[in-house]
């Protein structure tokens, strides 16, 4: 496993430009986290730029939390011109068990191998085929019970499957880590799972998919952890949460990193 802090330190040395296709909910705290982590986030979704704009970014986050015909259509157009450039893309499945027409436009984004697949563990139970006891767009199943179904789909689609939770689970198939940064109030903050991916999406920037994931899922954590020794609740937490993110070193990440490396 590669040392957590460099991926920070690159990252706020290159600025890179982060395309984001997400949901409403999530765009004005996802880029303002990016902004905190040391990227460039763009909120590009029209159909008829997308392409275009994902050309000129080095990295792509796609949420279907909100996506309709005309966004699942941009979703697609940009997902392809970031793998035809081989260019990282994280693919987050809000909901996939909730309605058809999102299985459907899943099976289409998985089809265009995303670099990362990052969901909570009933999303990942449902698009490895295995079921899951989905709640809406929240997860009825725990991290360890989808963590068969992480490899499997790591295995169809050649990527990184990260599963979070209380403790966040990544494969590739072959290798495995898990992650025990955290705090407990993350769960009540809404868009935080939206907000990781452009943080994943940064930290992948010409670098090793699977070290670059655990990284920022680390370093997500610990500025959680650090905004729930003051915060006094939700509202408190996620201004604290995004000074946390713009105030963590490579150094400090790397002390307070909890990675266990698993077989």
């Amino acid at each position: 496993m590669q040392t957590s802090g460099r991926f920070l330190g690159a990252v706020r040395e290159a600025v890179p430009l982060v395309h984001n296709i997400t949901n409403f909910v999530a765009m004005n705290v996802m880029a303002n986290v990016q902004l905190a982590i040391g990227a460039s986030p763009a909120m590009v979704h029209a159909r008829e730029e997308v392409a275009e704009f994902a050309s000129l970014a080095q990295a792509l986050t796609v949420n279907i939390g909100t996506a309709d015909a005309q966004w699942g259509a941009a979703m697609e157009e940009a997902a392809g011109v970031v793998r035809k450039a081989g260019r990282c893309w994280v693919f987050d499945p809000v909901g996939v068990a909730a309605t058809r027409f999102r299985q459907d436009l899943s099976d289409r984004l998985l089809a265009l191998e995303p670099s990362v697949v990052r969901g909570n563990a009933s999303e990942i139970l449902t698009l490895a085929g295995l079921g899951g006891a989905a709640r809406g767009v929240d997860a009825g199943d725990s991290v360890a019970a989808a963590e068969d179904a992480a490899r499997a789909l790591a295995d169809r689609t050649g990527g990184i499957v990260a599963v979070s939770g209380p403790v966040d689970f990544v494969t590739d198939g072959a290798r495995a880590a898990r992650v025990s940064n955290g705090h407990p109030m993350m769960s009540r903050i809404t868009v935080m799972g939206c907000s990781l991916n452009g943080v994943i999406a940064a930290f992948c920037v010409d670098q090793p998919v699977f070290d670059a994931t655990v990284a920022a899922l680390a370093a997500f954590g610990i500025a959680g952890e650090d905004a729930g020794r003051t915060a006094r609740g939700p509202g408190s937490f996620q201004p604290a949460f995004i000074d946390a993110l713009y105030h963590l070193t490579p150094e400090a990440l790397d002390a307070a990193a909890r990675i266990e490396e698993v077989a």
